[in-house]
């Protein structure tokens, strides 16, 4: 039997995501499967990765095969790394400690470089913020500026009308005299 590791599409229209799972190559695509080893949410940025690295280097090691998406995946996640690490472990090339430290090595930069590029998206999203928010300030002055000068128009209106009654109510009152 022919196994691929392959991605199971879930979600709804426009917002898809992904299980990755272990299946026989014959099986449909959202089909019956043999196991699931992880999942694949491209909607977010960077796009979230959560997978059972002991399993997926299980079946990488007994042959299964990934699709090319599943494959750079599981690159990412350094699955791949590490069973180019053991096997040069079997041919003798170096030992398991010498792996594991080649492999942390490799996480520990990877982690780094994540990390920068993080930080500068927010940076870049907080200082998006910052201009809105400044923007937005500035519209807002304005619009009060606007309602400050209309009160004090209508303001002024109502005291020349009143000031006319008054001014209509005391000729009426001394024509009346």
């Amino acid at each position: 039997m022919a196994t691929k590791i392959r991605l199971a599409r879930h979600g709804h229209k426009d917002y898809a995501y992904y299980h990755i799972v272990v299946a026989d190559s014959r099986a449909p695509r959202d089909g019956k499967f043999i196991e699931r080893i992880g999942s694949y949410n491209p909607n977010t940025n960077p796009a979230t990765v959560d997978l059972n690295f002991e399993r997926a280097f299980y079946w990488i090691g007994v042959g299964a095969q990934p699709t090319d998406t599943v494959r750079n995946i599981l690159s990412d996640e350094g699955v791949m790394l590490w069973k180019h690490l053991m096997g040069g472990v079997k041919k003798g090339a170096f030992d398991e400690a010498a792996a594991k430290r080649k492999f942390d090595a490799w996480k520990a930069e990877k982690d780094a470089k994540n990390g920068k590029i993080s930080k500068q998206e927010a940076d870049k999203r907080a200082e998006a913020e910052k201009k809105a928010l400044q923007h937005e300030v500035e519209t807002n002055k304005a619009k009060a500026q606007q309602i400050a000068q209309k009160r004090q128009a209508q303001l002024e209106a109502e005291a020349a009308a009143a000031a006319e009654k008054q001014a209509e109510a005391a000729t009426e009152e001394q024509a009346a005299e």
